[in-house]
């Protein structure tokens, strides 16, 4: 359908800047949480992510799908909330599987502008399991949460 759409995949654009936003929200605190405040990397990425859930649903709601108004603003939250959980679910063990991967193979590498090898691997784990979450979240917000809005 996103292919052969434009208003999907207007849509999809939308939404992969909306994510982009969320990234960078989900990216600084946790970078802050695991550098600064010492907070071990996956109660790190909980706290990151809910932050970056909370803009993402308001950018979301208000533009990337300001006709999706049949549904109350309280139903709505409660089923992107319920899909994020489960994106969370599939984003915690990949950064626990992936972290210590590339945390190793940074150790290896020489890393240009100081990045210690472990700052690197989480980092890249995280943008990993961002990047899969990213879909699982369009597809099933598309048409569970934002069910309401038209093709066209």
């Amino acid at each position: 359908m996103i292919l052969t759409n434009s208003r999907e995949r207007s849509r999809f654009l939308r939404f992969a800047v909306v994510g982009s936003v969320g990234a960078v929200i989900d990216f600084s605190l946790f970078n802050i949480q695991t550098s600064l405040l010492k907070v071990p990397p996956i109660v790190a990425q909980a706290f990151s992510f809910t932050a970056a859930v909370c803009s993402n649903f308001l950018w979301n709601r208000y533009w990337t799908y300001p006709d999706s108004r049949s549904k109350s603003i309280s139903y709505q939250v409660v089923q992107f909330f319920i899909v994020n959980i489960i994106g969370l679910l599939i984003r915690t063990p990949l950064i626990g599987w992936l972290g210590p991967v590339f945390i190793v193979l940074f150790a290896r590498l020489t890393i240009p502008f100081s990045i210690s090898p472990t700052t690197a691997g989480h980092n890249v784990s995280l943008a990993i399991a961002i990047g899969v979450v990213m879909l699982w979240n369009f597809f099933i917000n598309r048409y569970w949460t934002y069910s309401d809005v038209m093709a066209k």
